[in-house]
């Protein structure tokens, strides 16, 4: 089985400018993803990217990279035009990485791959951990999944899904059953991307913002199992940064301020693709 790693990466975000070329251990976000990607068993990986200083940053460090439109509405839209960009088979499996996640391991992304490599039904394939905690369960912006016996997705959300009838809302203690965190780490036909770029977006999607229950609304399966290794979150913040960099050895960093490839500096939120 062969399968091609994209990692989307985008100059222009809205809240953290530069994101991927922020400097941790002499080496930039996006070149610590790129190595641990190599690291997998991917054919082949690939840097999507909107912007030609990303572009010349990952010719330094020897990463391919694709220049894409700037008008993606997503980072799934974008993956669609690489597909077509390298003219990859219909049944070619198509991982993506996120680039702000330096210390993703690669044992993650192959087994995402090899599950839809697994799963002929599933035209997409993702990973969850364990829920321990109500802060977590509330926390909209960890989103939950429920899933079949068999892995299949049954839903994507914010809310703290599933809740006991009988447990009291109001309580600090978390509610007995299994609950899971969804991780934004998926594996792609190709066939998908290419139907899914057709797709309006869904009313639930809309409704939750998030873009996998387009792939649901339109009756494609989605295979889901717990993630064989703790996956670190990845960095929306300039706090994320900070201790992503303490992680790598860099204890005496700023959290107001970073300091990009670039020059640039900041302390405001990313939006992730």
């Amino acid at each position: 089985m062969s399968f091609v790693v994209v990692i989307p990466a985008r100059y222009a975000s809205t809240r953290l400018p530069g994101k991927p070329l922020s400097m941790i251990a002499g080496k930039t976000m996006l070149q610590h993803v790129f190595e641990r990607a190599k690291t997998a068993g991917a054919s082949r990986v690939v840097v999507a990217t909107d912007d030609s200083r990303i572009a010349s940053a990952c010719a330094g460090f020897g990463a391919e990279a694709l220049m894409t439109s700037p008008d993606h509405a997503s980072g799934t839209d974008r993956l669609a035009e690489v597909v077509e960009q390298l003219m990859l088979s219909d049944d070619q499996i198509v991982v993506n990485v996120q680039g702000d996640e330096p210390m993703i391991p690669a044992a993650v992304i192959d087994q995402v791959a090899y599950n839809l490599a697994r799963e002929q039904t599933a035209s997409i394939a993702t990973l969850c951990e364990a829920i321990t905690s109500v802060e977590v369960l509330r926390d909209p912006n960890a989103v939950k999944v429920v899933f079949d016996e068999k892995g299949k997705a049954l839903y994507f959300s914010r809310a703290s899904i599933p809740w006991p009838r009988d447990h009291s809302w109001d309580s600090t203690d978390m509610p007995g059953g299994l609950y899971y965190r969804h991780i934004g780490l998926y594996a792609y036909r190709a066939a998908f991307l290419r139907r899914y770029t057709q797709w309006q977006p869904a009313p639930l999607e809309l409704c939750e913002s998030l873009e996998q229950l387009r792939a649901l609304y339109k009756g494609e399966g989605i295979h889901v199992e717990q993630a064989c290794e703790a996956v670190p979150g990845g960095i929306d913040t300039a706090e994320d940064l900070q201790r992503v960099r303490a992680q790598f050895g860099e204890s005496s960093i700023d959290p107001a301020r970073f300091t990009a490839a670039t020059g640039s500096t900041t302390g405001s939120n990313t939006e992730s693709e």
